[in-house]
């Protein structure tokens, strides 16, 4: 995933002097140019019902556009692409536009303004080149190189991954953004460099913008009018002026530039944000902090995705914007000191359904509360972090350390009721050459202030873009290692190594290897999720599903890093069947150590034929082993399938079963305007957990003494209803439901500790011992983003006199270890 709040288009069109003129496209017109590009219209989430394309005079005298076209040729054009023209008459009056009409799309709402050409070009909403061109003859050229060469280009513009483009290639506009030069109209023959990607804006040569008409005239308003009392601003979509305020801070860097203004004077409702956000995409704002401004623009709703279908909140902004500074060096309006109080418990009100209409109660709500202080500046003092650094250069925050807090920092998610309202996401305003973004874990702190706007991303939810960092400091955060299993345990364990294939490099194997011999003392049996195939996500699509290569260089690291020389069992799923990463066909299966365990191989187990269970001389038996649970239920359509196997431990058999559940991709976010959130994936766990727990009860019925460990990745929490349903009637016990709740986490997800990875034991397995080795979840340097379980039992034998004589072998190993130990 990316971390950039928006993707933006930067559209920079060259031309030739004066447009009757065969001159290269080196030279920046001096007249008509390229004004704004639109591909979205009529696509999902569109409100234009046409694609367009709009020129402007950037000169002083009209511009004849008789016998010139406009033509069309896709991003990456292939041997039989050729140029779509549309042919073009009239002129264009000095400082205005013309606007030329493109092909209509089956949705949007709204027709363009009266075109003064129209074509049928049907253009991409992401890549694509656009050539003003004297002729109507189609272009041939299909290189940047040819096109330049070709005289007749007056100006020319590739977006996207346009293989034809001037300079730098424009960044990709979307189903809701066109891309559109500034309004100087300024020309650097830079297609990175001229324009930004804004809402679209057609506007013809009699000035009338989309409707057909003008609108009406910019509304004189104040920041808080704009922010209104609800998410949505009162005046979205309206033209406004005479914004005035403080610029508090500038993002001078990446896609989404801008600076944020605060009004010093501020109305008296607690719920009116008196910050904005002044957008202007990948232009540098040329202000500074302390500059009083006054600001007009279009006032907008942005969304990291299609504003008809989003599940996140928006972003109150400015877009396209214009503003003149009129004094520098003006002290800050103060910000809002954040102390836990002032931060509800509740995140969000719940009425089923979208709460962006409904007022803010900033006293009620914690999504509410930073609603009401958006693009305002908030400091925190000591600020901890409860999520690690990412490789995107952000960590989290909590302004609530009291609320639900692990042992080692962090703050755990308990309950869907129980979110923590506290955490906020941290990234940073300062250039990275000014100041490295800092790489911390879990438990260290921002000492002294850290402040900044907040503002709200799609991944993570509140988030403050720290204009000041406070200092780094290391809380010296240990990774954990659990005990050896003596020699009457046995030890099983699980770890989703986070999609290991051969083209990771060595040092991701090592400490993976390292965590198992080191960290988790060398189990006898380790479950494995996210093992991929032997070419990784590289061969998406080539038949390539063996792991053995993956395996190999796997239980190789750990012979090396001194551990023993695990065997592994597994099934190759059939090719881009099983989710996951594309091409990679992950995948679980089994380690152990031959010299401590035997795996019973019962040959037959593919990836289609399913494992069943018979009863032999009263005890279960696998049909298969290894062998997968009902692989062709639906259930496991494009996700992992669960795989059996039978193992053997001082002559008592244990099943072990491997899952990985699918994943929580499509779920509605906590932080959505959405409340309650849909998680919408857990229908498929639960279908998947019923399926696997009749195959569970299978095994009890045929012996309801058998040893069954249930180990894996299920994707979903102790209190969901797929662990429920694995757990009803006590067949099993979700271990890690067993401990405190301050220890009830294996993964840490926008800053909250949380359980994804699972052990449950059916009620033979005695003497359990449980842990979760906290060696990765909570590092910002780490070789997986789940961190591993084991577990340490003593199997039953089946009936109460073999219990009885295993217990006793049991206890003298016990005493033994005590007084004698090995060195």
């Amino acid at each position: 995933m990316t971390n950039s709040r928006r993707s933006l288009l930067v559209l920079a069109v060259t031309s030739g002097l004066v447009l009757g003129a065969s001159t290269a496209i080196a030279a920046p017109s001096a007249d008509a140019v390229i004004a704004e590009v639109y591909g979205g219209g009529g696509n999902s989430g569109a409100t234009l019902t046409n694609d367009f394309i709009e020129l402007a005079n950037r000169g002083a005298a009209p511009v004849s556009l008789d016998g010139f076209s406009v033509q069309y040729l896709p991003g990456t054009p292939s041997a039989s692409s050729t140029w779509q023209t549309t042919a073009l008459t009239g002129s264009i009056a000095a400082g205005k536009r013309y606007l030329v009409a493109e092909g209509k799309g089956a949705g949007g709402t709204v027709a363009l303004p009266a075109p003064d050409a129209t074509g049928a070009i049907a253009m991409s909403a992401t890549a694509g080149t656009i050539a003003l061109v004297q002729g109507t003859t189609a272009l041939t050229c299909k290189t940047a190189a040819d096109c330049a060469a070709d005289t007749r280009v007056k100006d020319l513009v590739g977006f996207g991954n346009a293989v034809v483009r001037e300079g730098g290639s424009a960044p990709a506009p979307s189903n809701t953004n066109a891309v559109a030069r500034a309004a100087s109209l300024a020309d650097t023959d830079d297609n990175a460099a001229d324009f930004t990607a804004v809402a679209p804006t057609p506007t013809n040569s009699k000035g009338e913008s989309t409707g057909g008409d003008p609108g009406p005239a910019p509304t004189n308003a104040k920041v808080h009018d704009i922010q209104g009392t609800t998410r949505i601003s009162p005046l979205k979509d309206q033209k406004v002026a005479n914004v005035t305020g403080v610029v508090t801070a500038v993002r001078p860097f990446g896609s989404s530039r801008g600076f944020w203004i605060t009004d010093s004077q501020p109305d008296a409702d607690p719920r009116t944000s008196e910050g904005l956000f002044v957008f202007t995409g990948s232009a540098t704002p040329a202000v500074a902090v302390g500059d009083a401004v006054t600001v007009a623009g279009t006032v907008r709703e942005f969304y990291p995705d299609s504003p008809a279908t989003s599940n996140f909140q928006s972003l109150t902004e400015l877009s396209p914007a214009t503003w003149t500074v009129d004094s520098s060096g003006n002290p800050l309006p103060g910000a809002t000191s954040i102390v836990s109080s002032m931060v509800p418990d509740a995140v969000a009100p719940q009425p089923g359904g979208n709460i962006e209409a409904l007022p803010l109660e900033p006293s009620k709500y914690s999504l509410d509360f930073w609603e009401s202080h958006e693009s305002e500046i908030v400091s925190f003092t000591d600020a901890r972090v409860v999520g690690p650094t990412t490789s995107f250069n952000e960590l989290y925050i909590t302004a609530k350390p009291e609320q639900h807090p692990s042992v080692r920092g962090g703050t755990v998610y308990l309950d869907y009721d129980k979110l923590n309202s506290g955490v906020l996401k941290v990234q940073s305003l300062i250039p990275f050459d000014q100041r490295p973004f800092p790489k911390l874990n879990t438990g260290d702190v921002l000492t002294g202030v850290t402040s900044g706007p907040i503002e709200y991303s799609n991944f993570g939810g509140p988030t403050l873009q720290a204009s000041v960092l406070g200092a780094e400091q290391d809380n010296k955060l240990q990774r954990e290692t659990t005990r050896k299993q003596r020699a009457g345990e046995l030890a099983v364990a699980t770890y989703n190594v986070e999609n290991l294939s051969p083209l990771d490099t060595q040092a991701k194997f090592d400490q993976l290897a390292h965590g198992i011999v080191d960290s988790l003392a060398s189990p006898d049996i380790v479950t494995l999720e996210e093992i991929q195939d032997n070419n990784g996500p590289q061969g998406n699509g080539d038949g390539v599903v063996a792991a053995d290569q993956t395996l190999r260089k796997f239980t190789d690291a750990i012979v090396a890093a001194g551990g023993p020389r695990y065997e592994w069992r597994e099934i190759d799923p059939q090719d881009l069947t099983d989710g996951g990463q594309p091409g990679g066909n992950i995948r679980v299966g089994f380690l152990f150590n031959p010299a401590r365990v035997s795996f019973v191989d019962r040959p037959g187990g593919d990836a289609v034929t399913p494992v069943g269970v018979k009863r032999v001389h009263g005890k279960a038996q696998l049909t298969l082993s290894p062998g997968r649970v009902d692989p062709a239920n639906e259930a496991w359509t494009a996700s992992r399938k669960p795989l059996a196997g039978e193992f053997v431990f001082s002559g008592r058999t244990v099943f072990v079963i491997a899952n990985h559940m699918n994943s929580k991709g499509g779920d509605q976010p906590t932080h959505g305007r959405f409340q309650p959130p849909t998680r919408s994936s857990e229908i498929q766990r639960a279908k998947q957990a019923t399926v696997l727990r009749g195959f569970i009860d299978q095994l009890l019925a045929a012996d309801s003494r058998a040893n069954v460990i249930v180990a894996g990745d299920l994707n979903d929490y102790p209190f969901s209803p797929a662990v429920k349903t694995l757990t009803a009637g006590g067949a099993l016990t979700d271990l890690i439901a067993t401990v405190p709740e301050s220890e009830r986490y294996s993964y840490v997800f926008e800053g909250q500790s949380q359980v994804l990875d699972h052990l449950l034991a059916s009620k033979a397995p005695r003497g359990i011992d449980y842990d979760v080795v906290h060696i990765n979840a909570e590092f910002a340097q780490q070789a997986s983003d789940h961190d591993p379980q084991v577990l340490r039992f003593r199997p039953s034998a089946g009936n109460a006199i073999g219990d009885a004589f295993y217990d006793l072998l049991d206890y003298l190993d016990q005493l033994l270890g005590k007084y004698l130990p090995k060195p």
